[in-house]
């Protein structure tokens, strides 16, 4: 079963990559837990290694995770056989939009119909109700798009609203998948910033593949 962290962790405030914010009467900590614009999707190739760290670990108990970060693959073929791929990442900063959401919005605003799309999505935490019901909505309209989900944890799974969301993206042709160790390797080597001096070889954090098959033992007894 996947490891609850702490109780005394979850309550103490973090800033967004995690680390406990020391004195957080202090006005400057102060704004980074207060004084936050209202919407903002940040963007990039690849995210600092200490976020991923935090926000991709498999945990059961979520404390401090309140955004998703999505890590993306694109690959659009031609009917001639040529493909054009690109990749990056979307981190939503705060609660007015999810980076599902922001993906269709942003990155792919508009699918060319000569074109067939294998999206792959690598997400810190399984989509919300109203995310899934935009991916959703999107497979519907857009056939030539395929679309593989991986997820590193499931977002409050014993919900049945979120249980049946979940339902409904299979069902809509999207392909679920708990993200596996190898998974988070992946994502360390193509879609993490190497500092310096810093170990290029992913460490497997303890009981990862515990978790993985926690959570996928979840999510297969949901889409049955």
């Amino acid at each position: 079963m996947a490891q609850k962290e702490e109780t005394a962790q979850a309550a103490a405030p973090t800033s967004q990559d995690g680390e406990d914010l020391e004195n957080p009467e202090d006005p400057k900590n102060l704004k980074e837990l207060v004084e936050l614009p209202p919407f903002e999707i940040v963007t990039g190739e690849r995210l600092p290694a200490n976020f991923f760290k935090f926000q991709f670990r498999n945990v059961e108990y979520s404390s401090g995770r309140n955004k998703t970060f999505l890590c993306y693959v694109v690959e659009a073929q031609s009917k001639g056989g040529q493909v054009q791929a690109s990749r990056g990442y979307l981190e939503d900063e705060h609660a007015a939009a999810h980076a599902e959401e922001a993906f269709f919005n942003t990155i792919m605003p508009a699918f060319d119909p000569a074109l067939c799309y294998l999206v792959t999505w690598y997400v810190s935490s399984s989509p919300c109700a109203a995310c899934a019901d935009r991916i959703v909505r999107t497979l519907n309209k857009t056939k030539n798009l395929r679309l593989l989900l991986l997820a590193g944890r499931l977002f409050m799974w014993e919900e049945p609203e979120i249980q049946a969301a979940l339902r409904k993206l299979k069902e809509a042709g999207c392909k679920l998948r708990i993200m596996k160790p190898q998974d988070f390797e992946y994502v360390w080597q193509n879609f993490v910033e190497q500092e310096e001096g810093e170990s290029k070889a992913f460490e497997p954090w303890e009981d990862i593949q515990e978790n993985f098959l926690y959570y996928d033992e979840k999510l297969a007894d949901i889409l049955k």
